[in-house]
This record gives C-alpha cells, structure tokens and sequence, in this order.
C-alpha cells in the first residue's frame, strides 16, 4: 500500500487526487502544519524536507509534486493519466508540471514565506506587493501559450489537469481573479465538481 502524506490547501492535493483517480490502493495521513508537525523528528524520518506531499512506496520515499504525479501515472497505467505512448507528449505534460512547481508555485511561496530568501522585513513585504502581479503573469502565460484545451494537453485528462485544479484554487488569496483567464476559471469550474476530485476535497475537509 502507498502512503500520502499531505496537508489541506496544500499543492498535496494534485498528487492525492491523482492516487483516487487512479484507483491506487493507498492511505492518506494529514500533516498539522498547525501544530508544526511537518517538523516533527517522526515526519522527518519520512521526508527530511519537511514538506508535503511525500509519497511512501515499496522502493522508497518520493517527494516533488511532478515526481510523485509520474510515478502514479507509470505505475497505473491502465488509468490514462498520462500519454505514457508519446514521448513528446509526455515531455510536454512533465514541462508543464515542472513550471507549476518551479516558477508558479515559488511565485506564490513569496507571499508566505518570505523568511525562505529574506530576513530584512521591508524586503518580505516587497516580495509580497509583487505576489498579484507574478501570479498574473505565470496564469496569462499558461491560458495563451500552455492551455490547450478542453484540457491542459488537449482532448485527454491528465494529472496536469490536477496540478493545475490545485494551484488555480489559490489566485483569490494571491490577489488574482480567476476570471481573468475564462479557460483557467471554466477548467477550475469543471474540476471542482469533478466525483473524484470533490471526494478527495471532501477527505482533505474532515481531516483538519
């Protein structure tokens, strides 16, 4: 059995959808970032990051968004999740989720913590103010140039859909409506009411 290890309102929730969708036999375990758990001497065990998602698997521990997303997508392909039979395709898919987690999600980072690249208070809250304004850059990027429509790569339904469900749902926040990109709302729209996708919000819901 796999286990996710994953907070609420985190990007955890691309790879725990993913695990539903795929039928994966797998257990979810709730981090309390409240209570600094992500910290504790038995979760760095599992992942001395101290971050999620971690994902425990027969052969090790993976961590990294798009590493855990390729892994469900290898190991259950009868799933569908990814175009495993394109090699193009697939580098395409693994592009996109690597910008989510390497630009568009540090973009957001630098609203909350700050702390990880200064110290000097007037230089987080400069951070901060540009929060809105990089947040609308990386989204009007993805909705001309990446969105292809009905899903990310096209007509198939991939765990970048998921990815992509999951750090859409954090524009408000980050000062950014979604409106402004009517494929990122409606894609959002249409994952939100999702069977699998609303169960798993539904879990992550009753698990704080």
């Amino acid at each position: 059995m796999l286990t996710l290890y994953f907070t609420p309102a985190t990007c955890a929730l691309a790879s725990h959808i993913a695990l539903e969708q795929a039928g994966a036999d797998y257990q979810a375990v709730c981090i309390d970032f409240s209570r600094n758990e992500q910290q504790s001497p038995d979760y760095l065990r599992v992942n001395p990051k101290g971050r999620v998602p971690a994902l425990v698997t027969s052969h090790g521990t993976l961590t990294e968004t798009p590493a855990i997303l390729g892994f469900i997508c290898q190991t259950h392909p009868q799933a569908g999740l990814a175009p495993l039979d394109d090699a193009f395709e697939m580098a395409r898919m693994n592009s996109f989720n690597s910008y989510l987690c390497s630009t568009v999600h540090i973009a957001h980072a630098h609203k909350r913590r700050g702390n990880r690249w200064a110290d000097d208070p007037a230089a987080i809250a400069a951070m901060q103010k540009k929060v809105p304004e990089n947040m609308s850059a990386c989204f009007e990027l993805i909705e001309t140039e990446f969105f292809k429509g009905p899903w990310v790569l096209g007509e198939q339904y991939t765990v970048s859909d998921m990815y992509l469900f999951t750090i859409a749902q954090w524009l408000e926040g980050d000062g950014v409506d979604v409106e402004q990109f009517p494929q990122v709302a409606e894609h959002r729209r249409r994952m939100a009411v999702d069977p699998v996708v609303s169960k798993v919000l539904a879990a992550q819901k009753a698990a704080v």
